[in-house]
């Protein structure tokens, strides 16, 4: 790896608790997210969005390098068990969707050695966001189930039988199907 990378690479694994080959796919698909942005530092509020296709390791160096993360809302999960992340930036619209790519022909030990010492422009196949811009986070009013008596957010809110009700109070109607 190189030197300069060291001291990122060492946030990332500080950050999801150890070093394995998920965690480089999303180091390696950081780095090439902030070159294509031309960012040196992460989000400070929701200006970078993420959309991962993934909840693996390599989440948590985006989480540690762009701070994208679930509770400002500008980390968002679309799971097709694919490494693939959309960023998108809200002052400009640019957005793009980094697929890494196959590596049929290499090793588990060479596949690693690419993740860590390769170039991640051979790495990602960089395509069009499929999905537009997502909405800034939202703060949503408090609703009481009343069923069980707790508080949760009012989008979350089922009407069942005249009642408020949480989803996890909720009794979908399916009839089995």
């Amino acid at each position: 790896m190189q030197k300069e990378l060291e001291p990122l690479w060492n946030k990332c694994v500080a950050f999801h608790g150890h070093a394995c080959g998920g965690l480089a796919v999303g180091f390696r698909a950081a780095l090439y997210a902030m070159e294509l942005l031309g960012i040196d530092r992460g989000a400070v509020d929701e200006e970078l969005v993420c959309i991962s296709e993934s909840d693996a390791c390599g989440v948590d160096a985006i989480q540690a390098l762009l701070s994208c993360t679930v509770g400002k809302g500008n980390l968002l999960f679309n799971l097709q068990g694919k490494n693939a992340f959309s960023f998108y930036r809200r002052s400009d619209g640019k957005s793009f969707r980094l697929v890494l790519l196959a590596t049929p022909d290499k090793t588990k030990q060479e596949r690693h050695d690419w993740l860590m010492d390769g170039d991640y422009h051979e790495m990602f196949a960089v395509k069009e966001a499929k999905q537009p811009l997502p909405e800034k986070a939202r703060i949503f009013k408090s609703c009481m189930c009343s069923r069980c008596g707790e508080s949760f957010a009012e989008s979350f809110a089922h009407l069942q039988n005249g009642e408020i009700v949480c989803p996890a109070c909720f009794s979908p109607y399916t009839r089995g199907l």
